[in-house]
């Protein structure tokens, strides 16, 4: 993470006594956080959803431990909490992702075509074994996957062991890789791209 200013632990320890400051963080974190927020849960949910996630942030500025100079890992972690709230919407997206093959939240209308004459069965067998993940491997598989987080950032964030991180990637990836039939989806991805 590449910061500019204090790093975010300096940046909380200084909201705790002017809340103003907190604005440093939505700013440094709330776009990425975002992102991946509407990849998991659509359009509809997804402003809410950060927003939500920022508020208790700020309510429980006092918790933190500024031991951890990075805070996206706490702030995913509140974000997942939220998202099990809208499991169901979430494993709907990906069942329609399945039936259509087009992600039309997380895709540009260049990225939809390109995905329709190259890899549109490929998207849906994804989805559809996303859809069927539990959702603790899911969570951790697309944190790895969408947000780029580490094994220790993931048992960070979710309040779990680094190894149980790494037995739940690793089934994910197992079932992942099952559902497509053996193929690994970031070589196809990876060929798709030099094409």
């Amino acid at each position: 993470m590449i910061t500019h200013g204090p790093d975010d632990a300096e940046v909380i320890d200084r909201a705790r006594r002017d809340p103003a400051a907190f604005s440093v963080l939505f700013d440094r974190h709330a776009p990425a956080l975002h992102r991946y927020v509407l990849r998991r849960l659509g359009d509809s949910l997804a402003d809410d959803v950060v927003a939500e996630t920022f508020l208790t942030a700020l309510r429980r500025l006092g918790r933190y431990d500024t031991a951890h100079r990075d805070a996206r890992p706490w702030l995913y972690g509140i974000a997942a909490n939220l998202i099990g709230r809208h499991r169901r919407a979430e494993v709907r997206a990906y069942r329609a992702l399945a039936r259509t093959g087009v992600d039309e939240v997380a895709e540009s209308y260049a990225d939809r075509v390109e995905a329709r004459v190259s890899a549109s069965a490929l998207h849906r067998e994804l989805a559809e074994a996303l859809a069927v993940l539990s959702p603790a491997d899911r969570e951790v598989l697309l944190m790895v996957a969408w947000a780029d987080f580490s094994y220790e950032e993931v048992a960070r964030a979710l309040g779990i062991p680094v190894g149980t991180v790494r037995s739940r990637l690793h089934r994910a990836r197992r079932k992942t890789r099952a559902a497509l039939g053996g193929s690994d989806p970031s070589a196809v991805q990876e060929e798709a791209s030099r094409g």
